[in-house]
């Protein structure tokens, strides 16, 4: 009895076609924005919403302290303004690897 292989499934080291020429540096850069957006992200919803919201309650702006502010309204607005920033980054990153969409 003889021993045949139906191995049909072939791994190649290609990369898709619209793979950056340099993978690793478009990771690398698209990790640096993720974590530049969290830093931004957790300094508005922790640091000045809750960690240092005593030191901003003298402060008044739009009617209420400062630190309410942040936790309220300020914080969302920051967030979308991350993704509208993330959004812009991304674009100009994907050009610059040559990987933008249509």
């Amino acid at each position: 009895m003889s021993e045949t292989s139906n191995n049909t499934h072939t791994t190649t080291n290609t990369p898709p076609p619209n793979a950056p020429a340099d993978a690793q540096g478009y990771w690398r850069a698209n990790v640096r924005i993720i974590i530049g957006c969290l830093v931004v992200w957790a300094v508005v919803s922790l640091g000045f919403a809750i960690i240092i919201r005593p030191a901003l309650m003298g402060i008044r702006f739009m009617g209420t302290d400062l630190g309410l502010w942040f936790g309220q309204q300020g914080a969302i607005l920051t967030f979308v303004a991350l993704i509208f920033f993330y959004a812009w980054r991304m674009n100009k990153l994907d050009k610059k690897y040559g990987v933008e969409e249509d």
